[in-house]
């Protein structure tokens, strides 16, 4: 499992680098024919992890019930992010991480809700939640960089 965290981290150092890299309000722009924008893709990253490994464990994640309604799948952007949402994102995109991974490594994770998510995978494990979490980062990541072009 330690692979699947250094995956995570890798991908959560290109996410801070574009969250430096890109003014607030390049990061709340919504190009045409998109449904969302930069921000909104990291806040849902954060969230999307929390709620498979912890949620579906029976554990309470580490983020609030507000960032959870906020990014979840489902949600789109509701006015533009702001400085202190911003910041809350960055303390979140590690922290997590390193959480789950320590809680994972205390073997805090003992039971499971069985999951199919929208294209089918079924997680039976918040092992399983892990490893699929750097598939469902990287797709997200992809939809960052087509947004880049537009901003």
């Amino acid at each position: 499992m330690s692979y699947a965290f250094e995956v995570t981290r890798n991908s959560r150092n290109l996410l801070e680098g574009i969250l430096d890299k890109y003014s607030l309000q390049q990061l709340n722009k919504i190009p045409q024919g998109f449904s969302n924008n930069i921000i909104w893709n990291v806040g849902h990253i954060i969230v999307v992890e929390q709620l498979l490994v912890y949620k579906l464990s029976g554990l309470s994640p580490m983020i609030f019930d507000e960032m959870i309604l906020k990014y979840q799948k489902g949600s789109r952007p509701d006015g533009n992010a702001t400085p202190e949402d911003l910041q809350e994102i960055k303390n979140m995109l590690f922290a997590t991480i390193e959480k789950t991974q320590a809680d994972f490594n205390a073997g805090i994770f003992q039971n499971y809700h069985e999951f199919t998510n929208s294209l089918g995978f079924t997680l039976r494990s918040a092992e399983e939640a892990i490893s699929f979490n750097y598939f469902h980062e990287a797709t997200h990541l992809g939809i960052i960089m087509s947004l880049i072009k537009f901003v």
